[in-house]
């Protein structure tokens, strides 16, 4: 759906909402463990959830939900720990 969206210039929202539309099967893909795993370590090593998700193939919230999964803290945009919108500290 990515590419398809990139291709075309729609949102990936789109190209779901479309396929849906003519009954294209979907399938949902994810990140293997041995994935999720090169993504803590690329992670750690300062690359970017939109860079380590371009690199895996999936989106950058794919990349975030997964390491959210395994309790690994985030950044935010600028670097700084991400805190939690339920957090107000």
């Amino acid at each position: 759906m990515y590419q398809l969206g990139d291709r075309f210039n729609i949102e990936r929202r789109t190209v779901s909402t479309i396929l849906h539309r003519h009954g294209v099967p979907m399938r949902r893909r994810g990140l293997s463990d041995d994935q999720v795993n090169d993504a803590i370590h690329l992670y750690n090593l300062g690359w970017s959830l939109a860079r380590v998700g371009e690199h895996l193939g999936v989106n950058h919230t794919t990349v975030l939900n997964k390491l959210r999964e395994r309790g690994i803290p985030t950044r935010d945009t600028h670097g700084s720990p991400r805190v939690d919108a339920g957090d107000h500290r």
